[in-house]
C-alpha cells in the first residue's frame, strides 16, 4: 500500500508455492485493489492451478508465470520434487481457459539435463499462444549442482531456437511484465521466446526489482547477501508504519549494486534455494 503511493506499478506473487498459501485469492483480491497496481501476476509450479485458475482470475489475477523445465513426463519426475507433467500441462490449460493472459513457461536452463528439449520447448510457441522464457541456472542455494557443469550459456539456447526459424526481436510495447528477458518471436508464431542470462548476459543496468520474503526480508538482488528486515516498520503503530516502511525500502534501494557477483562469490552468500526466496 505504501509503495504504490510511490510509483510501485508490478507486483508479482511467487513461492515456494504461492497456491500452496490458505486463503491466496483474498490476497489477490487486496492487492489488485490498490490503488496504482497494473500488473499483478504469479508464478507457480500449476499443479493446482485447476482448482484455482478461475477463481483468482475473479479475484483479479492479470496473468501466470508457471514452471516448467522439461516436457517428458518420465524426466519430469526426476527434476521435479512434486506432482506430475499431466498435472502441470492440465494448470496450462486451466490458465488459458481462465484468460490469466499471457501465459509463460520459465523453464531452467541445465546442461545434460534438459538442454536436449530447446527446440521443442521453442517449438511450443508455434502451436500455442505461449511465452516460453529460457533462464540460465544460477549458483543460489544448490552450488553444488551448478559447479557440476551444468550452466548452459543463454546464447546456446538461442542458436538452438535459431535452428527452427528466423527469430524477430518483438518490439518493447508488445513485451508484457517488464522483465529482464530478451523477447523475440517466429513468423507467424502464436507465442514468443525469451533469453534471461542472468550470470553470462547481465542486465543488472536495467533491474528494476526486489524480493520480499515471507519472513520479511526485502531483497534488493539475488546476486548479494545483503538483505533489509522490514518487520520492525511493519510493527510501528498504524499511523506511522508507511513512513517507516518507505524509509527501509528507499535504505534497501541504496544496497542495490551496479552488477552482480553471481560467479565471484562462490560459495555463494544467498543460502536459501530459489525455490525458498522466490525462483
Amino acid at each position: 500500500q505504501a509503495l504504490s503511493q510511490r510509483g510501485l506499478r508490478r507486483v508479482r506473487l511467487t513461492g515456494g508455492e504461492p497456491l500452496a498459501r490458505p486463503h491466496l485469492p483474498d490476497l489477490v483480491a487486496q492487492l489488485a485493489a490498490l490503488p496504482g497496481i497494473q500488473d499483478l501476476s504469479l508464478s507457480t509450479n500449476g499443479i493446482l492451478l485447476p482448482r484455482y485458475a478461475d477463481l483468482l482470475k475473479r479475484s483479479g489475477l492479470k496473468r501466470i508465470n508457471i514452471s516448467l523445465d522439461t516436457l517428458q513426463p518420465q524426466k519430469f519426475r526426476q527434476v521435479s520434487p512434486l506432482g506430475r507433467w499431466e498435472d502441470v500441462w492440465a494448470g496450462i490449460e486451466a490458465a488459458f481457459s481462465a484468460e490469466l493472459h499471457p501465459v509463460k513457461i520459465n523453464c531452467v536452463l541445465m546442461k545434460g539435463v534438459n538442454d536436449d528439449e530447446i527446440e521443442a520447448f521453442a517449438g511450443l510457441t508455434l502451436r500455442y499462444p505461449l511465452h516460453v522464457r529460457f533462464i540460465e541456472l544460477m549458483p543460489i542455494g544448490n552450488v553444488g549442482f551448478y559447479q557440476q557443469g551444468h550452466l548452459l550459456p543463454i546464447a546456446e539456447a538461442k542458436a538452438r531456437c535459431a535452428r527452427l526459424g528466423e527469430l524477430t526481436p518483438v518490439q518493447p510495447g508488445e513485451a508484457v511484465g517488464g522483465g529482464p528477458a530478451e523477447a523475440f518471436r517466429y513468423p507467424g508464431a502464436q507465442g514468443t521466446l525469451g533469453f534471461i542470462g542472468a550470470c553470462t548476459e547481465n542486465f543488472c543496468h536495467r533491474c528494476n526489482r526486489m524480493r520480499l520474503s515471507a519472513d520479511g526480508y526485502l531483497y534488493p538482488c539475488l546476486g548479494h547477501g545483503v538483505r533489509v528486515d522490514l518487520k520492525p516498520a511493519l510493527r510501528q503503530p498504524y499511523d506511522e508504519r508507511a513512513s517507516a516502511v518507505l524509509e527501509m525500502v528507499e535504505q534497501a534501494l541504496t544496497y542495490k549494486p551496479q552488477g552482480h557477483q553471481f560467479i565471484a562469490l562462490m560459495p555463494h552468500p544467498t543460502f536459501r534455494t530459489m525455490r525458498a526466496i522466490g525462483g
